[in-house]
């Protein structure tokens, strides 16, 4: 990435998911990166999107280690829960499914907001980026099914608009984006790939997706983008 200060710092939280640990094989490759840390539930610190007191204790660790993050990626999500898929109707919703979808998908990455949000460099260009899903866009849904999945994207994507709106009084030069990776080949992806158009290797989406975080600025923080850098409707 060009458009950070150089060198620059990042972290990745999922960074053992499969698009997790293509954005850190992208930023450990990437010369003017200087430091990747990468975050998950057993590395040390751990981070646990169901544990606030882990994020917190990893908050205070990054700011040891440095007192700004250039760049903060978010790629935790979750799909099927306890072996159970997405909705396919009404009546398949269970109502402890739902909720986790919602601590995973929702209340999660809200709480990695909090604590690591004031990590960003508030006098120069940061980024704090999480991984949504098209299906989650109330405009662009057709279909219907999916409800836990979608519900829990799309108040991600509301999480991510509210940030934005907080943080341009405090960080005038923050990017708070949600990212559409498309479908991807990786465990999360795997039951449903057979209906999809394309599947991109998660290297690829990655590397995209770093592309178009580099080319936007304040001006589009509180949006929604695919790989290709299509901004999406909410």
């Amino acid at each position: 990435m060009e458009s950070l200060q150089i060198p620059y710092r990042a972290v990745v939280v999922g960074a053992t998911g499969g698009l997790g640990a293509a954005f850190v094989q992208h930023l450990e490759q990437d010369p003017n990166c200087t430091q990747v840390v990468a975050l998950g539930r057993q590395s040390d610190p751990p981070v646990d999107l169901l544990d606030e007191a882990s994020i917190e204790h990893a908050a205070a660790w990054l700011r040891e280690q440095a007192p700004e993050w250039d760049l903060i990626l978010d790629a935790t999500g979750i799909l099927a829960i306890d072996g159970q898929g997405p909705e396919k109707r009404l009546r398949d919703l269970d109502p402890a499914v739902m909720a986790r979808a919602f601590a995973i998908n929702a209340i999660g990455p809200a709480l990695l907001f909090k604590h690591l949000a004031p990590l960003l460099p508030r006098n120069r260009k940061g980024v704090l980026a999480t991984l949504s899903a098209r299906v989650g866009s109330i405009e662009d849904n057709h279909l219907g099914g999916w409800v836990s999945y979608r519900a829990s994207k799309a108040s991600l994507n509301q999480i991510v608009r509210t940030t934005a709106l907080e943080l341009r009084f405090s960080h005038r030069q923050a990017v708070v984006v949600a990212l559409q990776p498309g479908t991807c080949a990786t465990r999360l992806s795997e039951p449903y790939r057979a209906r999809a158009p394309e599947v991109l290797s998660p290297e690829y989406a990655t590397g995209r997706l770093l592309d178009v975080l580099d080319r936007l600025d304040a001006e589009q923080s509180g949006s929604f983008h695919d790989f290709e850098g299509q901004r999406l409707p909410f």
